[in-house]
């Protein structure tokens, strides 16, 4: 089976998030799609505005309609800053019979260069790149595929924002997730 993991801070999770972890899972063929929430991003250390069990929380929101979508909690639960590389070798041992596929985004795929252990994530993974329609991705030999999914305008900086200045995101995360940013106030501007 092909297991394929889509890590990110999901702060919050948004509707392009789902939208394009199904897409790209389907048209991979994928048995899983495991969504992985960093405990703390290396390159966005700085940047944590809910907690990772927020997160987590929402994440299991969002993803309960979807039998292809899992919510990995392995990065959360190692705790500390999140390296996709230690991720991937769990993976390999867990999952030791299936294909691990990585899926990241145009602006990560940038970075790449910058990861840790880089040429062992691309021995323990293939690299899959998602782009968005007209959009180019970055070509270097770190990956393996580039796969044009839906464009979603939707970022969660623009989510935050909206909460923060007190104006509706219905249809930019699923109702769940909204109903749990205002019940726990997420996200709210400081008084």
């Amino acid at each position: 089976m092909l297991r394929c993991i889509f890590g990110g801070s999901f702060d919050p999770v948004h509707t392009g998030h789902i939208t394009v972890a199904l897409a790209a899972g389907q048209a991979l063929g994928a048995g899983a799609v495991h969504l992985v929430p960093a405990a703390v991003q290396p390159l966005k250390a700085d940047r944590r505005l809910a907690s990772a069990e927020d997160r987590l929380a929402m994440l299991r929101l969002a993803t309960r309609e979807h039998d292809l979508l899992v919510v990995d909690d392995r990065e959360v639960r190692r705790g500390g800053v999140s390296y996709t590389v230690d991720t991937l070798r769990e993976m390999r041992a867990e999952f030791a019979a299936d294909r691990l596929c990585l899926m990241i985004g145009a602006d990560a795929a940038h970075e790449l260069p910058q990861w840790r252990e880089r040429a062992e994530i691309t021995r323990l993974a293939q690299i899959v790149v998602l782009t968005r329609p007209g959009a180019p991705a970055p070509r270097h030999r770190l990956i393996d595929e580039v796969l044009e999914v839906p464009a979603v305008a939707v970022s969660a900086t623009e989510i935050r924002g909206r909460v923060a200045r007190g104006e509706p995101i219905r249809g930019l995360v699923p109702d769940a997730v909204a109903e749990y940013i205002a019940f726990h106030g997420l996200y709210r501007a400081d008084d």
